[in-house]
């Protein structure tokens, strides 16, 4: 009896193996939580063909967006966990738990598989504006405390939260306008609608080259490569200041290692790719490509940081 326990563990073991060794045996479907033609979708169209090829089959995009992506996440928060069903998240992420009365999934209904990208965002002005600098922009405000306000594509972006921690480090009276999305307030913010917001270098660059805008300082640590006359948030006027707009590939809870582990090791070529680094640098992206463990930590700290600027700014939902 013992020995046909043995024989048949063995044999589940060998079935087991064959099947991973088999994947992927259909398309894999990447679901983005927000609509196509943004960042996000952008990015994640250039890895889903570069991945389909590391891994010898098909991997298509699909957009489910909706309720700031916790529509996208919480489909594959639900999916089967054989690796066929993948989510291409973004900074909201980390946010959304802090604005959502109830989450429609649970918070480890999703395992982390890698970091894709750290994008910075860039602080910006009417080229129009009086602001030269940093300095500048934070004296009005000290001057005429609730004058000036900042626009954003919502509340749970980290464009309004990049403006929030900035106000909130500073101390400063302003007012926040919320857009829809980001494209209609950078449009605002050339108009002089709006004095300034935090935009992502993808999408301000161009209209800074084109003197349409001015940029005053990028949020992360060191200089963008796409602006390197800017100066950082930090070295202008807090130190240690940082917000990112990030990206990072998720799989369902309880996909089995062997097929998380090949997705990490097609993914993790995919970003050493020089035609995808190029691509994501000419975005103003960071390619990082990371361990699931050093993606989970950095998700702590997002989600630390995010909820503590959510709870000390009264943040709610627009």
């Amino acid at each position: 009896m013992k020995s046909l326990k043995k024989y048949l563990l063995a044999a589940c073991a060998c079935i087991a193996l064959a099947a991973h060794a088999a994947f992927p045996e259909r398309p894999i479907t990447i679901v983005v939580p927000y609509a196509p033609g943004g960042a996000a979708d952008a990015v994640a169209r250039v890895i889903a063909s570069r991945l389909g090829t590391r891994l010898g089959g098909s991997v298509i995009v699909d957009n489910k967006a909706g309720a700031s992506g916790t529509i996208g996440a919480g489909y594959v928060a639900k999916a089967q966990a054989d690796g066929y069903t993948m989510l291409y998240d973004a900074t909201p992420y980390s946010i959304n738990p802090h604005l959502f009365p109830k989450m429609p999934y649970a918070a480890n209904a999703l395992q982390p598989l890698s970091l894709v990208l750290l994008a910075p965002n860039v602080l910006i002005v009417p080229a129009s504006a009086p602001f030269k600098s940093v300095g500048d922009l934070i004296a009005k405000a000290k001057a005429e405390p609730g004058k000036l306000n900042f626009a954003s594509g919502g509340s749970g972006t980290v464009q309004r939260l990049a403006a929030e921690l900035f106000r909130q480090k500073l101390g400063l009276d302003m007012v926040h306008v919320p857009y829809k999305s980001g494209g209609p307030a950078i449009t605002d913010v050339m108009a002089g609608q709006v004095d300034f917001m935090f935009g992502t270098v993808a999408a301000t660059a161009p209209h800074i080259a084109a003197g349409k805008l001015r940029a005053l300082a990028v949020s992360s640590p060191e200089r963008s490569r796409r602006l390197p006359d800017v100066p950082t948030v930090a070295e202008a006027a807090i130190p240690g200041y940082e917000a990112y707009e990030w990206n990072g590939m998720f799989l369902p809870a309880g996909t089995p290692a062997p097929i998380a582990a090949q997705l990490h090791k097609a993914l993790a070529e995919v970003l050493q790719e020089d035609e995808v680094r190029q691509r994501l640098a000419d975005m103003g992206a960071q390619p990082i490509g990371s361990t699931p463990a050093e993606f989970a930590a950095f998700l702590k700290k997002e989600d630390a940081k995010w909820g503590e600027v959510v709870r000390k700014g009264h943040i709610k939902l627009d």
